[in-house]
């Protein structure tokens, strides 16, 4: 019987007290993952020894492995209570967590922080791959600083005007009453917006975006409604696209006010962060903990 059922946290106190030792996590983690039968990362289909130390060895490749061997802990020698800390105020934090406050909170180096906090946004990704249907608003945006606050070495040039080259291009996606889904994309064209659109949300139904080109010919697939930015015009019957564009307010609201900059290399985790967030807005503290924890294998992480 699974101990951990229906279990409820309502505050890091009861978190830290509910795991209070490496025991209780293996405990924990063990019957979320493996129900009383562990599994082997090396050969799923071998038969599995127990041995001391909560160690486990694979009978066809005659190797050792622990709970730990699952993605998010592989590879690293931290206690498995301070990782269920940082995923609760990971999951806790809804404006973002930056790793200079979670080095502060845990009293863990910096770089500690900055790779925990990495692998979490990596984890977070299996809530960024919904399919959409229904009423779908899309919208693209760009995320980066302004060049006029860069130092002079800093500044790109020939960015001024409607030029973006300062600046990375990120596509939006929500169904109304539902999900959101956000990629960062090399170009706004039609080219690399079109495909993740048709992946994406169910063809034949309702899409909803602004007047930019590169949605032209999205009505050969779907219920296509237009609303004109460009002529003030932000509500046309039922077509908007405020949903997606409340999005990207708080997400560029966290960027400012908490990461103070992203890089375009990590551009894409921040936005998972983001995603997960957003989709798991009406979740309570403990089941969005939960959330994250059961998705823990999904993905391929790296420590880099």
């Amino acid at each position: 019987m699974n101990i951990f059922n229906g279990l409820k946290i309502r505050s890091l106190k009861e978190l830290i007290l509910t795991f209070s030792d490496e025991q209780k996590c293996i405990n924990f983690l063990e019957e979320i993952f493996w129900n009383g039968n562990p599994v082997s990362p090396f050969d799923k289909t071998s038969k599995i020894y127990k041995c001391k130390g909560n160690k486990y060895k694979c009978k066809n490749t005659g190797k050792y492995f622990t709970i730990r061997n699952i993605g998010l802990f592989k590879n690293s020698n931290l206690k498995l209570q301070d990782w269920f800390i940082a995923i609760w105020l990971f999951t806790s934090h809804k404006g973002g967590l930056s790793s200079k406050q979670l080095e502060r909170d845990m009293c863990l180096t910096q770089k500690t922080t900055w790779f925990i906090l990495k692998r979490l946004r990596a984890c977070s990704a299996f809530e960024n791959n919904h399919f959409l249907s229904g009423e779908v608003e899309i919208d693209e945006t760009y995320v980066g600083g302004k060049n006029k606050n860069r130092h002079a070495d800093k500044k790109v040039k020939n960015s001024q005007g409607r030029s973006f080259k300062d600046k990375v291009p990120v596509l939006g996606l929500i169904q109304r009453g539902g999900k959101v889904v956000a990629r960062v994309v090399p170009t706004v064209s039609s080219y690399h917006l079109e495909p993740f659109i048709f992946r994406t949300v169910n063809l034949g139904d309702t899409v909803f975006t602004d007047e930019w080109k590169a949605y032209n010919g999205l009505h050969k697939f779907y219920n296509h409604s237009i609303v004109n930015h460009g002529k003030k015009e932000y509500v046309n019957g039922n077509a908007s696209t405020n949903c997606i564009e409340n999005f990207w307010t708080r997400v560029k609201g966290a960027i400012i006010g908490v990461y103070r900059v992203t890089s375009k290399k990590h551009l894409q985790l921040y936005i998972n962060e983001f995603v997960f967030k957003h989709n798991t807005r009406k979740m309570s503290p403990s089941e969005r903990f939960m959330h994250l924890i059961c998705s823990l294998t999904y993905g391929k992480l790296t420590a880099k």
